[in-house]
């Protein structure tokens, strides 16, 4: 519960108790709030076990702790029925970019010879243009 408080913290918050309360009533104050986090316990225990017992037998495995979102999507991922892991190793990021950079640095320029040497692939290469074709775009005189 107080795995994040340091030693200084404490024992500054021991100060500020003995001087807010005073030594003659901090025992007192002790006793009252461990009772109350005793009393808030025993109700959340016996919370759980209603709800458990109202969602029958086959929710008899159920932990509130699963419905935390990190701890259900790690636990789902986990999963094997789920077939991730298969999914996970049977894709290879490196394979699929050497083949990406292969077909974009590709030095065929003739589409013919590329793809029957490629086995399929697309041919990515820039392709000369045509000397005959006019570089200005089409003039539509009805969109001016």
């Amino acid at each position: 519960m107080f795995n994040d408080i340091g030693p200084l913290e404490l024992i500054t918050l021991v100060v500020l108790a003995v001087l807010v309360f005073g030594p003659d009533k901090l025992p007192k104050v002790i006793q009252d709030v461990m009772r109350t986090i005793r009393k808030i316990r025993e109700f959340s225990e016996s919370a759980k076990q209603d709800i458990r017992s109202e969602l029958g037998p086959e929710f008899k495995d159920f932990e509130f702790e699963d419905l935390n979102p990190k701890t259900f999507i790690r636990k789902q991922l986990d999963n094997d029925e789920l077939g991730l892991k298969e999914i996970r190793n049977g894709f290879d990021l490196k394979k699929e970019m050497a083949e990406v950079t292969d077909a974009v640095h590709s030095t065929d320029t003739s589409s013919s010879s590329s793809s029957s040497s490629s086995g399929g692939r697309i041919d990515m290469t820039k392709k000369p243009e045509e000397n005959g074709k006019d570089d200005r775009p089409p003039f539509d005189a009805d969109a001016t």
